[in-house]
């Protein structure tokens, strides 16, 4: 995933067709989904936490509501809620405020009220996803330069109720951040692309830094990135470090295609999880092109399905 482009993308026809479609649904089936019980969603199969991470929605939801909707219409109950509609839901900066010319003056520091009552919106933001049936186990706010923001992207993790925060992979970022995740006992889950990705011929450095530092691992990412080596002895490996996966399926070349058309071994990744009780989620990570006609919502919906079926 490229963290630069997820806000923003809502310009084009197709875009707004989509999102159109996309509330649509959730519209016409409130509160129904896979393994749904008492109009609560259940994406628990078989001790397998599967959720997702809402950049699949991208340039469809935008809202904190209405990814509660799409997550709902599509049977989830485990979430990585992106930084975009948390920001906006509790009044945090970095969520699109106007620019500001050369030379002005930089926004002022919030104050300790301030950000208590952005925090008292985290924790409702909590009890609404909670109360729908939905655990948000990892957040994805970006971290800011000072001291002062990181600690306070913690105090948000734990306000919002999650175990992990996750960004991109970077062995400085894990020295700096270490020592707030021990403070906080939050993990920091890193995010590997196809050119960067955990060791296997060594231990892993990213991981001497911290006791709460870990992956978040892509499994199709390292698919496409070792030209088809299979992440299995990666999960084999590092399973306690792990915080979460992102899973897609990809070619050895590098395609994102629809699940099941790829090689990434999602099937047998699922079935481990399932055969070893590993209690990290595995979080759908929606890629391929979305098929015309369709919407986001639906094909993570088909994606459900698919992690479902592979552990029935």
């Amino acid at each position: 995933m490229n963290t630069t482009d997820h806000t923003r993308e809502l310009t084009t026809r197709r875009t707004f067709l989509g999102h159109a479609a996309a509330l649509a649904t959730c519209a016409i089936i409130p509160g129904r989904g896979f393994g749904a019980v008492g109009g609560k969603p259940n994406s628990v199969f078989n001790g397998v936490r599967i959720g997702c991470i809402t950049y699949s929605y991208r340039g469809e939801v935008e809202s904190a509501e209405d990814t509660l909707q799409a997550l709902i219409q599509d049977g989830l109950s485990e979430v990585e809620l992106m930084g975009g509609p948390i920001q906006a839901y509790a009044g945090i900066g970095g969520g699109g405020g106007g620019r500001r010319g050369g030379g002005a003056e930089p926004p002022p520091k919030p104050t300790d009220a301030q950000r208590e009552e952005q925090l008292a919106k985290c924790r409702q933001l909590r009890k609404l996803y909670n109360d729908a049936g939905v655990n948000i186990h990892i957040q994805k706010i970006g971290f800011g330069p000072s001291d002062e923001e990181i600690d306070f992207n913690f105090r948000v993790a734990k306000a919002l109720g999650c175990h992990g925060i996750t960004t991109e992979r970077s062995e400085a970022m894990a020295k700096r951040l270490a020592p707030f995740a021990d403070k906080h006992k939050i993990w920091v889950g890193f995010h590997n692309h196809t050119n960067n990705y955990p060791a296997m011929d060594k231990p892993d450095p990213i991981l001497e830094f911290g006791e709460y530092i870990g992956f978040n691992f892509d499994v199709g990412h390292y698919f496409a990135g070792t030209k088809g080596l299979s992440p299995i002895p990666v999960l084999e490996r590092y399973h306690d470090r792990i915080v979460s996966l992102h899973l897609k399926d990809r070619t050895a070349d590098g395609g994102n295609l629809p699940w099941g058309q790829g090689k990434t071994p999602l099937k047998e990744i699922l079935q481990l999880m399932r055969q070893e009780k590993w209690t990290f989620p595995g979080d759908i990570e929606l890629e391929y092109p979305v098929p015309a006609g369709s919407s986001a919502v639906a094909e993570v919906a088909k994606c459900v399905r698919f992690c479902k079926e592979a552990l029935a």
